[in-house]
């Protein structure tokens, strides 16, 4: 890992596939890619609605707006293709105790299963780590078994804890001490 390892600074993370970086307004386009391909299962307010929004107008001015800072979503770039092939950062939830952010990623379909989730989430952590959080959370839906994984992999343990909707599915809860 490289790049800022201290509160308040803007992150950059390097591992040896994958850049993670600030999004650029150019790439909005990847970030409408991603709300497309959501499974229907999603809650309607993190899929594309009846109007169209998020627009990659509407995406384009949020990037462009977002200030860079120690925590938030980090567009996940392949180094050998130069390519966006999604996002992985810390995020400040609520949904976690006080102090603790929580993990999220999420990788465009047509590069699931190499690893890539894995590898930007583990340089997230060493990150976090070396920024002086003690513990990360992160929530999966219980019929997301390639993130709940991932999650796996990257040393959380699920909690006892759980947020049941009868129509999507249960919020599994998962922690992991630095």
């Amino acid at each position: 890992m490289t790049g800022g390892a201290s509160r308040g600074r803007e992150v950059g993370l390097e591992t040896s596939r994958l850049l993670l970086r600030p999004w650029r307004v150019s790439e909005a386009v990847v970030q409408r890619d991603l709300w497309t391909e959501r499974d229907s299962r999603v809650p309607p307010h993190r899929r594309i609605d009846a109007d169209g929004h998020p627009t990659v107008a509407d995406l384009e001015e949020s990037i462009r707006t977002d200030q860079p800072s120690s925590i938030g979503l980090l567009a996940v770039e392949r180094k050998d293709v130069g390519d966006v092939i999604g996002y992985c950062g810390l995020v400040e939830s609520g949904r976690g105790a006080e102090g603790e952010p929580e993990l999220a990623f999420e990788l465009l379909r047509r590069v699931w299963g190499q690893g890539y989730a894995t590898e930007a989430s583990s340089a997230v952590l060493d990150w976090a780590r070396s920024a002086g959080y003690e513990r990360v959370w992160a929530t999966v839906w219980d019929w997301n078994a390639a993130s709940r994984r991932v999650l796996a992999k990257v040393g959380f343990t699920e909690t006892d804890r759980q947020e049941v909707d009868p129509a999507r599915g249960t919020t599994v809860f998962t922690v992991r001490r630095l």
